[in-house]
């Protein structure tokens, strides 16, 4: 004689009464009538011919039988999600354009995309790094997503991590000596270039512009020769740089916020990318101060 199938839709109202001790909590929880889940939990007990519950009029308590199946069922059940979760997303495909800013595009992203796809590999993710600033422009026209960099307190868009901006230069060169102080920065449009430009005539600190690239690398290059200073992020500062800080007669810079930009009316691939990025870029909330 074969075994008894059991059906996951009676195991769910069964791990329900049993976690919740009603059948009327139950089916709240389970947005079914409470003669739905009693008849349910009744036709599992007929299959596996035991009774599950004992049943009195101020409680119901699990018998030998319903403790030596509450385990079983919920294994049962997970097990039953997890399938049904891995064949839906093999099956889910689409194309998503994603924004994001050159340092981002090439440290921190990629690792992700590499986990994303791996759960989702019918999704083409196509990447473009640049000036996030005019990329939030085209959204929905030449992009799905957009991570952007924005003023602290001042961006739309949903709120990822905050990134310190800092001076950087060259470790072997004492470049941050010269007057006026060479330069190298991105060109207009980008947030750091007005900061720093900023912070220097604040600080009536005479500078020049020594070189302008819309390449990161290409910037970061020129520092590590000694040729200029720059600014980055902390949050993907370069190894072949050292910090400046005001000991080095640098001002300070401010902080940015990185932001997640969805263009309306998302495919549900780009939803799904959107939604992962969120999940491992955000940073926990900081507690505040007691």
């Amino acid at each position: 004689m074969s075994a008894p199938i059991l059906d996951p839709d009676l195991l769910q109202a069964f791990v329900a009464v049993a976690e919740h001790r009603s059948f009327t909590r139950a089916a709240s929880a389970l947005n079914r009538t409470q003669s739905a889940v009693s008849m349910q939990v009744k036709r599992l007990e007929e299959r596996l011919q035991a009774e599950l519950f004992h049943r009195s009029t101020s409680s119901v308590d699990l018998s030998a039988a319903g403790e030596g199946l509450l385990g079983y069922a919920r294994r049962i059940l997970s097990l039953n999600a997890e399938a049904v979760g891995r064949v839906r997303a093999h099956g889910t495909d689409g194309q998503v354009r994603l924004g994001v800013m050159d340092d981002y595009g090439t440290m921190i992203v990629p690792p992700l995309l590499k986990d994303f796809i791996a759960s989702y590999p019918l999704i083409h993710v196509e990447m473009e790094t640049g000036l996030t600033s005019t990329m939030t422009d085209r959204l929905g026209e030449a992009y799905d997503l957009v991570i952007a960099m924005h003023p602290e307190a001042r961006g739309e868009g949903e709120l990822l991590r905050t990134e310190q901006a800092v001076w950087a230069a060259s470790a072997a060169h004492r470049v941050e000596e010269l007057d006026p102080l060479p330069v190298a920065l991105y060109p207009q449009g980008c947030l750091f270039r007005s900061w720093a430009m900023q912070a220097l005539d604040q600080a009536n600190r005479p500078w020049r512009l020594a070189f302008v690239s819309h390449s990161l690398s290409a910037v970061e290059a020129i520092a590590a020769q000694g040729l200029a200073v720059t600014v980055v992020k902390s949050g993907t500062f370069p190894p072949t740089l050292r910090r400046l800080t005001a000991r080095d007669g640098m001002p300070r810079l401010p902080r940015a916020e990185i932001r997640l930009h969805r263009a309306q009316n998302l495919s549900h691939a780009a939803s799904l990318l959107a939604d992962h990025l969120v999940a491992t870029l955000r940073q926990p909330a900081r507690r505040a101060a007691i």
